[in-house]
């Protein structure tokens, strides 16, 4: 044993350990497990649920009830995990919680997803002999912003989304209030989320246990017009879908299941099914282009990308100044909306713009808010009629009776389906700048770059969040920084307003590694593996893909040789690119133009 290694035991098993932060994490290398409600490897240690007691016993023969997510690990002390004394307390734990819930399960949004819900059933909690929450004891439930609902009357106070939010974005739009039994997690003053200067990126909800903050979800919505006749319902699934929804039907996360996702939504009865990673590379055409201008003729610079909503959103209210440094490209999301109710008429009988609705399947719950913004709508309609979460799109499939895992892969409906792998990455942080990259590299030289590989903009783990990568485009250096998390993006703000910033190119996900761990995936905030693999899955997508940069693609080519002219177009900033609002004044703004 190498000397920076002590050892303890678990459960009688002799147990290494070296500099873990606690004494949870030994545990669960060591291939054990105790349950926790507050407890986020990603965040800070919280200690508010004591549900990860344990039982510990000392060199000295004394013996302690600790909670092992903040107990440091120390040499030579037994640890026992299912003592009579520690399940004992886990269950009057459970009891307390329970009594102070509505537990209205079965048409709760987290319904089978409920750690609550997993461990009374665990620890047989059949009876709740504390004085239990009564109708007069109900709080309004916040229904009134597009992504999230929040139900106080679910709250079990870990705390876990305050910490979330405070820590991924650097501002506390949750906070607790009051004390005692009348303690509460609410927005300030108690207003509403669509009142507070909420992202909508649904990383609250992620971490949340219960169904206190869930999706809100347009699942029904959706099914309503699979079944009317008189309409043609259109649908585009975003990069990162395709590595994440398998874990819901039992794939290993990061395995591409989009051939599989493509079968599913013919099944489901949608129409027309087009992949967001050709407007991935469409957004890159644009954005490339309106870099290299920028970068050639004395633009604004550094450039912001504008594929994350949330960061979109978070600009917008907390620094409009800054709003000229963001793209005027529309998102994936945004661009594949308007440009298939323009242009699938022409490729396809019997679609028109009345008939049509787009739907998108995102990781992202902030997607859900960036569909009903002012700016993103046609005649007075939304371009993107509904956005479908991960976690809704795989309940439709389970709802539709279809056994994913057995699907035959089919293909994406043309000539909006094709894709390179540098739409793919889009999904992980570090993508849409690696992407960028290739084509800009082009754009400037005439060539392509030599390695399409530019590992050092790749990470997702919370070493990687920020990460800044210097390119020699012939001579012309190019310093590109790319962050995840709004609190590594405020930093970057600050060096900017300050003259530090050395940067010309700024990549933003609000999410922690991207889109592979955006609010709508399947739960991933326990384990950094998952976002990992997810990355893995895109990567591996790219390294085999045929075309691998966005200016290579036949139907790029072809969408501008036939309704876009070239990128940067009249018609192309109608359809592409947008404006932003200063939230905070209540002005807009025209940026790129």
């Amino acid at each position: 044993m190498s000397e920076d290694k002590k050892t303890l035991f678990i459960e009688g098993k002799e147990v290494e350990f070296t500099n873990e932060p606690n004494l949870l994490e030994i545990i669960r290398k060591a291939g054990f497990n105790v349950p926790t409600f507050c407890y986020r490897p990603d965040l800070t240690q919280f200690g508010a649920c004591r549900m990860c007691v344990v039982e510990v016993e000392y060199p000295n023969g004394r013996k302690m009830i600790n909670s092992s997510c903040t107990m440091p690990p120390e040499a030579n002390i037994k640890v026992s995990l299912n003592t009579q004394r520690v399940r004992r307390i886990r269950k009057t734990v459970l009891e307390l919680l329970l009594a102070n819930h509505n537990r209205e399960c079965t048409t709760c949004e987290k319904s089978g997803n409920c750690e609550l819900q997993q461990y009374a059933e665990e620890y047989g909690v059949r009876k709740i002999t504390y004085p239990t929450l009564q109708p007069e004891d109900m709080k309004e439930i916040d229904n009134s912003n597009p992504s999230i609902v929040r139900d106080p009357n679910k709250c079990i106070l870990c705390g876990a989304c305050v910490r979330a939010c405070k820590e991924f974005h650097g501002h506390a739009v949750l906070g607790f209030a009051n004390r005692g039994s009348k303690t509460l997690v609410q927005p300030m003053c108690g207003k509403k989320l669509s009142d507070v200067d909420c992202v909508f990126c649904g990383q609250c909800q992620a971490v949340c246990p219960t169904g206190a903050l869930t999706i809100k979800s347009d699942v029904e919505r959706v099914w309503d017009e699979i079944n009317n006749k008189d309409k043609k319902v259109v649908v585009q699934v975003a990069p990162s879908v395709r590595v994440a929804i398998g874990e819901m039907f039992g794939l290993k996360p990061g395995e591409n299941s989009i051939g599989k996702i493509y079968a599913a939504l013919r099944k489901i009865g949608f129409d027309l099914i087009f992949d967001t990673n050709f407007t991935a590379d469409l957004t890159i055409m644009e954005e490339g282009t309106e870099f290299v201008e920028r970068l050639t003729k004395g633009g604004k610079l550094p450039l912001f990308t504008s594929c994350c909503p949330a960061w979109v959103r978070y600009l917008e209210t907390h620094h409009p100044d800054m709003l000229d440094h963001l793209s005027s490209c529309k998102s994936p999301q945004g661009m594949l909306s308007p440009v298939a109710k323009e242009f699938v008429p022409k490729y396809y009988e019997g679609y028109n713009k009345d008939n049509m609705v787009v739907v998108s399947i995102m990781p992202c719950t902030a997607k859900k808010y960036e569909a009903s913004r002012e700016q993103l709508t046609r005649d007075g309609k939304p371009e993107t009629d509904y956005v479908l979460t991960t976690q809704e799109f795989g309940r439709m499939i389970k709802s539709a009776g279809i056994d994913f895992k057995t699907l035959e892969d089919e293909k994406a409906d043309s000539p909006f389906g094709e894709y390179t792998g540098a739409g793919t990455i889009f999904g992980a942080s570090g993508g849409v700048a690696e992407a960028a990259a290739r084509t800009a590299y082009y754009l400037v030289t005439g060539e392509n770059i030599a390695d399409n590989d530019i590992k050092p903009m790749r990470g997702v783990d919370k070493s990687s969040r920020s990460k800044s990568v210097e390119l020699d485009i012939k001579g012309t250096k190019v310093v590109v920084r790319v962050v995840s998390t709004l609190s590594e993006a405020e930093k970057a703000i600050q060096e900017i307003k300050n003259g530090t910033a050395n940067f010309q190119l700024l990549e933003v996900m609000a999410c922690p590694g991207g889109c592979i761990n955006g609010g709508g995936q399947p739960r991933s905030c326990d384990d950094i593996k998952v976002k990992e693999e997810r990355a893995e899955g895109l990567y591996a997508e790219d390294k085999g893909m045929p075309l691998r940069r966005s200016h290579e693609n036949p139907d790029i080519i072809r969408i501008y040789k036939e309704n876009l002219e070239k990128p940067g177009s009249h018609i192309a900033h109608e359809l592409l690119h947008t404006t932003y609002s200063d939230k905070r004044k209540g002005t807009y703004l025209s940026v790129g133009e």
